[in-house]
């Protein structure tokens, strides 16, 4: 279920239109070559007599056009997130002095990241060891995975504990963003919870990202890790 990061959308406007315009004066510029090479009778003919530029014009609009798709795709590369999430285990989050496993999500790109769009989806273990799994829910927000694991018996901000992230988050470049915690007693039934994160780039490109936040996990936790620098 978890996946790499891809791009799922690309700005319209800055990618597409680029490349139909590189696109389109590298066809003037083989266009003016030919034309320029062709005999006067054939010049004369359809559709050789049309003439849209000469050569060093239409070189030059190759030239820029292509200068600016590759421009912007190098620009992009530089502000394109690297989402990823991290998970150990930690005291002082859950109460009564219970031990838990807490997850983020992190963008280690260097650009600021705008969440678009976010969704969860909750497994749970079966119900007694040895039998067949559960069938997993559907995708829905972060309240409904909250209500589905309360469902269980669990309590919440006492067993366990989910952010409730929307759209328009931002994502610092080298920054966390906090998911959420789990007890012991809470990973005996939630088997994994994944999100869905889909963030908006500076130049408008949308990347997408399936994370397993107790991939991992260490469920029966005997001491704290060290907190990630």
């Amino acid at each position: 279920m978890e996946s790499r990061q891809r791009v799922v959308r690309r700005n319209t406007l800055l990618s597409r239109l680029l490349n139909a315009a590189a696109a389109v004066a590298l066809a003037l510029l083989v266009y003016s070559v030919i034309r320029d090479n062709l005999p006067d009778q054939l010049r004369g003919s359809w559709p050789w007599k049309l003439k849209f530029l000469d050569i060093q014009s239409a070189t030059t609009a190759a030239l820029a056009a292509l200068g600016a798709s590759l421009a912007r795709a190098q620009y992009a590369r530089t502000v394109r997130p690297a989402l990823g999430h991290s998970g150990r285990a930690v005291d002082g989050m859950a109460p009564f002095g219970q031990r838990a496993w807490a997850c983020s999500l992190t963008n280690a790109g260097q650009d600021v990241a705008v969440v678009s769009e976010i969704s969860y989806l909750v497994t749970l273990l079966p119900a007694v060891p040895g039998e067949p799994s559960r069938v997993p829910g559907t995708w829905g927000t972060a309240l409904q995975a909250i209500e589905g694991i309360a469902a269980e018996g669990l309590e919440v901000r006492k067993d366990f504990m989910l952010t409730v992230i929307t759209a328009g988050t931002p994502l610092p470049g080298q920054g966390m963003r906090f998911l959420g915690w789990f007890t012991e007693k809470a990973m005996r039934v939630v088997d994994e919870v994944y999100i869905r994160v889909q963030v908006v780039d500076r130049v408008g490109d949308t990347h997408e990202r399936i994370i397993a936040c107790l991939k991992a996990a260490d469920r029966s936790p005997a001491h704290i890790d060290p907190e990630l620098s």
